[in-house]
């Protein structure tokens, strides 16, 4: 690291369990962020702070008005942008020290794997259930792992889904896919600003928990909010035998990169 990047990030390399080791392993690693509405504002923004070497943004919708009382990556003067192409724009100036990417596109299928492929760790910022189980599907197949969170009216809640430990569940574990599974939107039920800041920030420390290889990520904790009483509650689930998506992966070589 040079003499900038020293001062920049001094304030985790000060930190014994992070140090310059955990710092170059951020600054050596690849995020893919799927969403940059409400929870991919401040994930993205705290991963591009952090110094995470390259982030992949990935969003197809457009900045609306009605996002700005939460989604933070965003704008007045950029009503109308791709969500990507903002959120790309605010992370550069926050931190010109790394590469960040728009994909201004709803990944699914070849381009999702192809994306997926290219990331150390996925955050799924997505808001509906189909992008999330797609999301998870990808990373089941890639053998990668996955921080999820949703937030909507005063309720929040992320988990860790890392494929690469061989007993660890998948999202669909937790959340089998159901079809015609009746969907919750904030433009229908509303959702707290704050709250997917809150949210959203859990998802960015625990993506680099998972890159530095600190502390104990939310494996098989479903970790949840109720942001009008600030209680929060941790519920343990296990890997489901059976699960359609899980049951039959191969998990990455111990010998393979891992941070």
């Amino acid at each position: 690291m040079n003499d900038q990047q020293l001062l920049r990030y001094g304030r985790h390399i000060l930190l014994d369990e992070f140090g310059i080791e955990g710092q170059q392993r951020l600054l050596a690693s690849t995020v893919l962020v799927v969403g940059a509405g409400g929870l991919g504002s401040p994930a993205a923004s705290y991963l591009a702070a952090a110094g995470v070497g390259r982030l992949i943004l990935a969003d197809d919708d457009k900045v609306e008005l009605g996002n700005l009382q939460r989604q933070i990556l965003h704008t007045t003067g950029r009503v109308g942008w791709p969500k990507a192409e903002s959120g790309r724009h605010m992370l550069a100036a926050l931190n010109p020290d790394i590469a960040i990417e728009a994909v201004v596109a709803r990944l699914d299928g070849a381009s999702l794997d192809e994306q997926v492929a290219r990331a150390d760790v996925i955050l799924d910022c997505c808001d509906n259930f189909a992008t999330r189980h797609a999301v998870n599907k990808a990373c089941v197949n890639a053998g990668k792992p996955l921080v999820s969170g949703a937030a909507i009216r005063f309720s929040g809640q992320v988990s860790v889904y890392d494929m690469r430990q061989p007993d660890a569940p998948c999202y669909n574990c937790l959340f089998p896919e159901a079809h015609g599974a009746r969907e919750l939107y904030c433009a229908i039920t509303g959702v707290l600003g704050p709250l997917v800041g809150i949210i959203g920030s859990v998802q960015a420390a625990e993506a680099i928990k998972l890159m530095t290889g600190m502390g104990e990520p939310l494996v098989g904790r479903l970790l949840c909010l109720d942001a009008l009483t600030m209680q929060w509650q941790t519920l343990r689930f296990n890997r489901d035998p059976a699960c359609p998506v899980c049951a039959g992966r191969s998990v990455p070589s111990a010998d393979g990169p891992q941070h």
